[in-house]
């Protein structure tokens, strides 16, 4: 079925009405119509057909289709390279022809050219433009009523800070992933697969990039980081350390030791030589 009407930022289901030198013009159901410029047509389009494309304006605030998605749409997060900077504010590369702008008064700092910066793409309703922002906070929803523990989510890494990472949970909430719960290499910009640990009373979400039922599993690997973390990172042990030295150092049986010292080193948490085991500093 084709949009009743057509809507800027997101894919539209509309059908092929007329060609025309400059591409398709594609309409929706009230009527309205929007060029499909001729780098997009296929053979397979044809007046009838039904195509779903993605709407925004170009440089001349016209109504323009495109037949793939950027790199986020109206009310998602991404991860930007900025493209230029000008007085006024910064354009980023999301993947269509045309950069999305960012207005100097919704950049938390000043952008730098070749720099990547966790945005959310809006609409601005003055100029009828989509636009993106740094300063999004205000958009994060608070009915977590809803979730449940262990609910598979995907997050988006937004912030390092003392605690963790501060994450965007499924477009739409925030949350936070605590250090000394993490075993595996992870940055900001990153998109990940992860679960609900935890809804606070400040109404963030707590959040687990394993399932919460393999908590006891990473265990050992939180057990071997923090006593790193006690000697400096650096301890005198290999996978050949006695058992009654791993029991000592860190409570841990020598075969759950072996299988945290793989999965810390495959996280690059840890390197491993011939005479000890170190934390790496990022």
């Amino acid at each position: 079925m084709i949009n009743d009407r057509i809507k800027i930022g997101v894919m539209n289901t509309l059908r092929v009405e007329r060609r025309t030198g400059n591409g398709m013009y594609l309409v929706a159901s009230d009527g309205q119509e929007v060029l499909l410029p001729n780098q997009y047509i296929t053979d397979a389009m044809v007046e009838g057909t039904v195509v779903e494309v993605f709407i925004y304006t170009d440089s001349e605030d016209r109504l323009v289709a495109v037949t793939h998605k950027p790199e986020a749409m109206l009310g998602e997060f991404g991860y930007f390279e900025v493209a230029d900077i000008a007085s006024f504010g910064a354009f980023v590369k999301w993947g269509l022809p045309k950069d999305l702008f960012i207005p100097k008064s919704l950049q938390k700092t000043p952008f730098e050219v070749g720099k990547k910066y966790v945005l959310r793409v809006g609409y601005d309703e003055r100029t009828h433009r989509l636009i993106g922002s740094q300063k999004f906070s205000t958009f994060f929803r608070s009915d977590l009523e809803h979730l449940k523990v262990n609910q598979e989510v995907d997050i988006l890494v937004r912030e390092r800070t003392d605690l963790g990472y501060k994450v965007v949970v499924d477009n739409a909430y925030d949350g936070l992933i605590y250090h000394n719960e993490i075993f595996e290499e992870i940055n900001v910009g990153d998109v990940k697969k992860a679960y609900i640990k935890k809804a606070r009373l400040d109404k963030k979400l707590d959040i687990s990039l394993q399932p919460i039922g393999d908590k006891n599993e990473d265990a050992g690997a939180m057990k071997i980081k923090e006593v790193l973390e006690q000697h400096n990172g650096v301890l005198k042990c290999t996978y050949k350390t006695e058992p009654l030295e791993i029991k000592k150092l860190f409570g841990l049986s020598r075969k759950n030791y072996k299988k945290a010292l793989t999965r810390l080193i495959k996280a690059k948490i840890i390197s491993l030589d011939d005479e000890k085991i170190s934390l790496i500093v990022k």
